[in-house]
């Protein structure tokens, strides 16, 4: 079994579309290999994948791959994914399937100045997000975000500008971007989890226009980032 690094924290039937999508995104990653797989949810909202057949370790090792894994046990040094959580003024606190989750001291995040909060609100960075971070939990600085990780949110800063959203599928993002009449300005959806996406903006978009514009037809947080 694979326990997925990301979260379906949506209810009703927002929830069984959004399960109905991860089956459909699962099948797209394995179906071809020679495997039957079965979705779950756990207690704390990550998908579980059980996987049987002749292909069953390379199957998980995909969803690995493209996911990220919640594991029981974390070591010292290793790369892991979390969800944020949460944040204050000592740094974040990412979901990583346990009581207490995973803090990133402030000064470990290595995205700059400012305080935790601003940094979020730079990044684009909704909540849930899945985030790559090392696991430290003997250094006197504590654990860090991943090195691929804070490239990664660079990147968003030096790119197109975009528009982050959580608490929707890709799908869903998309129908609503082309209902509200900005199917031209925007380049691509880029799944960044289950139901945290980002909207990459074309070049003479402007992405605080494009949240007052679409924001009233999402039911979900949306963060700028503008280059």
């Amino acid at each position: 079994m694979v326990v997925l690094a990301t979260k379906l924290y949506v209810d009703g039937d927002a929830r069984q579309r959004a399960l109905d999508s991860l089956r459909s995104l699962v099948d797209n990653e394995i179906g071809e290999l020679d495997v039957e797989f079965e979705l779950g949810v756990r207690h704390d909202d990550f998908p579980s994948v059980t996987i049987e057949g002749e292909d069953a370790v390379v199957a998980r090792n995909v969803l690995r791959e493209e996911w990220g894994e919640i594991v029981p046990d974390l070591e010292a040094g290793e790369t892991y994914v979390g969800t944020l959580e949460s944040w204050d003024d000592d740094g974040f606190v990412l979901d990583v399937g346990t009581e207490t989750g995973v803090r990133i001291p402030a000064d470990q995040l290595g995205l700059g100045p400012g305080s935790p909060a601003q940094v979020r609100e730079r990044f684009g960075l909704v909540q849930h997000l899945p985030l790559q971070f090392v696991y430290r939990p003997d250094e006197a600085d504590g654990s860090r975000l991943a090195d691929a990780e804070r490239d990664r949110l660079f990147e968003w800063t030096r790119g197109a500008g975009r528009l982050n959203v959580n608490s929707a599928t890709r799908a869903e993002v998309r129908a609503t971007l082309n209902r509200a009449g900005h199917a031209q300005d925007y380049v691509t959806v880029e799944r960044l989890g289950l139901l945290e996406q980002s909207v990459i903006c074309t070049d003479d978009t402007d992405p605080p226009g494009l949240l007052s514009s679409i924001g009233s037809y999402l039911p979900a947080e949306l963060r700028c980032v503008v280059p």
